[in-house]
């Protein structure tokens, strides 16, 4: 008996270092072409095609950060991402923890099959809808304008969704002791469900600004005016120009993954308890 214990204890061990070896060639493979990014953006004119490939740049500059800040105009179009992206994502956890909040806990008519419909909407491609929403935007004369950029992303079906199953795990008798002591269904909402479902709040806030951020093909069919590009489509612009410059185009490519990165890390404790939450209520 003692040595199948001890078997059975090498073989799990020998699993768990079998799991954590294959965990860690992933993250290295995931890692190696963002290093190189990183050192390509600061290697001079022409290192990043060498061969055999450079890892380290001899020396380092930063000369590829001015042209881009200051000679390409692209710090404009990294402010206009800015604005685009907080606005929506703000804006967007205000109306989807709305919505879902009072999906999962208010009662009114036609509430489920409303949903119903919602959820039906989510096997409709988002390109099937954009050649109707900007024709709609043209008669509103909101294209070529932030606000045209925006407001496809301020509410969604899978935010609402998202929301809703979160806000289903509120205990009742907490909401109807809210309710027994005088408060409203606004109070309720602000001061009990949002800190209740805060890691999945945060998890749909992580989404709703990596997703306007990275979004490249509708603010290229809104915008036409090259002081309102956001980043995405000004970097696109950019490589037509300069296809060649190898190190320049990385440079872009950590401008604009940087802030994502940053981002993720600031909430990744809040992404994975939101993700979890979902999972084990699922």
């Amino acid at each position: 008996m003692r040595r199948r214990a001890g078997a059975g204890r090498w073989r799990r061990a020998g699993r768990l270092v079998a799991l954590h070896a294959v965990v860690a060639a992933t993250a290295v493979a995931t890692l190696i072409p963002l290093v190189w990014m990183l050192a390509a953006s600061l290697m001079p004119a022409g290192q990043a095609t060498e061969v055999p490939p450079r890892l380290v740049p001899a020396p380092a500059t930063l000369a590829h950060y001015r042209t881009l800040l200051a000679g390409l105009d692209v710090g404009r179009a990294f402010a206009n991402s800015v604005l685009v992206a907080a606005a929506v994502t703000a804006v967007s956890l205000l109306l989807n923890t709305l919505a879902g909040y009072a999906f999962a806990r208010l009662r009114f008519a036609g509430r489920d099959r409303l949903f119903g419909v919602l959820l039906a909407a989510l096997v409709i491609p988002g390109q099937v809808a954009m050649l109707p929403l900007f024709l709609l935007l043209r008669e509103l004369g909101l294209v070529n304008t932030y606000l045209g950029v925006m407001i496809p992303g301020l509410a969604s079906v899978f935010g609402i969704f998202l929301v809703r199953q979160a806000a289903l795990g509120i205990p009742q008798s907490l909401l109807d002791a809210a309710r027994i002591d005088g408060a409203g269904e606004l109070r309720i909402y602000w001061s009990i469900a949002l800190p209740a479902i805060r890691p999945t709040v945060i998890t749909l806030g992580v989404f709703s600004f990596l997703g306007t951020w990275n979004d490249f093909l509708w603010p290229l069919i809104v915008l036409s005016d090259a002081r309102r590009y956001t980043l995405p489509v000004a970097l696109a612009n950019l490589l037509g120009e300069h296809v060649q410059d190898t190190e320049l185009m990385m440079a872009g490519a950590v401008v604009t993954v940087l802030p994502v990165v940053l981002v993720f890390l600031a909430l990744q404790r809040f992404y994975v308890a939101g993700i979890v939450t979902g999972a084990v209520k699922g």
